[in-house]
């Protein structure tokens, strides 16, 4: 994890608003959306990965400010 990585939405389709990423997010990142997981304020992203690393779908991803 490097100063800068945030996390976005890399495969949104692919979310069945499951949760799971949002209960491991320790700064509140993500929030239910009606049809899929929504970031809610980026700048709070402390690019953890905890997300990314526990999506079952694949639909997050941890990049560096450059690639969001």
């Amino acid at each position: 994890m490097a100063r800068g990585d945030r996390v976005k939405l890399e495969n949104a389709d692919w979310c069945k608003n499951c949760g799971i990423c949002i209960s491991v997010c320790p700064t509140n990142v993500l929030i239910k959306g009606r049809d899929r997981v929504k970031i809610d304020d980026l700048e709070k992203c402390i690019g953890c990965q905890n997300c990314e690393l526990i999506c079952p779908d694949f639909v997050l991803k941890v990049v560096t400010q450059d690639e969001n």
